[in-house]
């Protein structure tokens, strides 16, 4: 009686084909039309890059809300999530370095960074330990979707005279992208080295 009691009061597994998982796929597909898109020559092409990566970037804060309130989490969606985020936001700095050879500065450590702490998370996994994202974590999301984001339009072409300033505010946001990167990168090794640490 004790065990049916038990197992009537545990909620049934959300199944895998629900909204979150439908954003998340959804994220995975335009990660390879951003690609393409950013390949193409032309001010149009790099128009709609930017508003495919735009959709692709508000789809990862939806899904994550949705499964979040709607009680839509899945080991599916734990999985392909952060796959789709990596997916994005490090094709968009490396196609970005392409275009401008400077931009490497942002994204060697960027790719660093992301790789490794996947890689140290699976490890941790394995081990049983999670390690969730922290306030870091969110805030170099953020400004790393920014910078892409700002970069990302032909300026140049649509607005000459603004480029010089928008010119001056990348440089302080890849700076800033560095740094909060590098910060955060360290501060999870610190964490998997002494558990008791993490917050």
């Amino acid at each position: 009686m004790t065990a049916n009691l038990q197992g009537a009061s545990q909620p049934p597994a959300p199944p895998n084909f629900n909204i979150a998982n439908v954003l998340t796929v959804i994220r995975l597909i335009l990660v390879p039309v951003f690609i393409w898109l950013m390949l193409l020559p032309g001010v149009k092409a790099q128009v709609w890059a930017f508003a495919v990566f735009a959709v692709a970037s508000a789809t990862d804060k939806l899904d994550g809300t949705l499964a979040r309130r709607l009680n839509l989490v899945t080991d599916f969606g734990k999985l392909a999530d952060p796959i789709a985020d990596k997916a994005l936001v490090l094709s968009a700095f490396i196609l970005l370095s392409l275009h401008w050879s400077v931009f490497w500065a942002v994204t060697v450590p960027v790719l660093v960074r992301e790789l490794g702490i996947t890689l140290m998370r699976l490890v941790l996994a394995r081990r049983g330990r999670v390690m969730p994202a922290s306030r870091g974590g969110k805030l170099k999301t953020v400004t790393q979707i920014a910078l892409i984001l700002l970069l990302l339009i032909p300026w140049e072409a649509l607005v000459p005279a603004a480029w010089s300033v928008v010119r001056i505010v990348a440089i302080v946001l890849s700076v800033l992208v560095v740094a909060i990167t590098v910060f955060t990168g360290v501060d999870y090794v610190r964490q998997a080295m002494h558990p008791a640490a993490q917050r």
